[in-house]
């Protein structure tokens, strides 16, 4: 498995916004905090995202997309009214995926700095 992934991001305060604001209802919480950087992860764990700034930095190419667990569906539904709140954009609202499976229910936003991502229930 993975141990975290990390993202480079052009605002680091503009991400550390959006990402408390979304990270919040699937139970995570910022764990590092400097100049240099964000990690984000579940409270008593280690980080899953690490954000670092760069000037340059860009999202991923096409087919990348980073997807959260989330608790529940409420979760989901929290994740994508953060997402949107604080500057992320619609790529999905929140509802079932029957083409992923019967239990999938999932959102997907873009974060201000372009990177894909998805909170998802099963």
């Amino acid at each position: 498995m993975l141990g975290h992934v990390s993202l480079g991001v052009r605002d680091l305060e503009r991400a550390r916004v959006f990402y408390d604001a979304i990270t919040t209802p699937l139970g995570w919480t910022c764990l590092w905090d400097s100049p240099r950087g964000l990690g984000y992860g579940p409270s008593g764990g280690g980080e899953k995202i690490n954000l670092f700034p760069h000037p340059d930095a860009h999202p991923p190419g096409p087919g990348f997309h980073l997807a959260f667990n989330a608790p529940d569906r409420a979760a989901v539904d929290a994740f994508y009214g953060a997402a949107l709140a604080k500057g992320g954009a619609d790529q999905g609202a929140p509802g079932p995926r029957p083409n992923y499976g019967p239990t999938y229910y999932a959102a997907f936003v873009i974060d201000p700095d372009g990177h894909k991502l998805e909170a998802v229930h099963q």
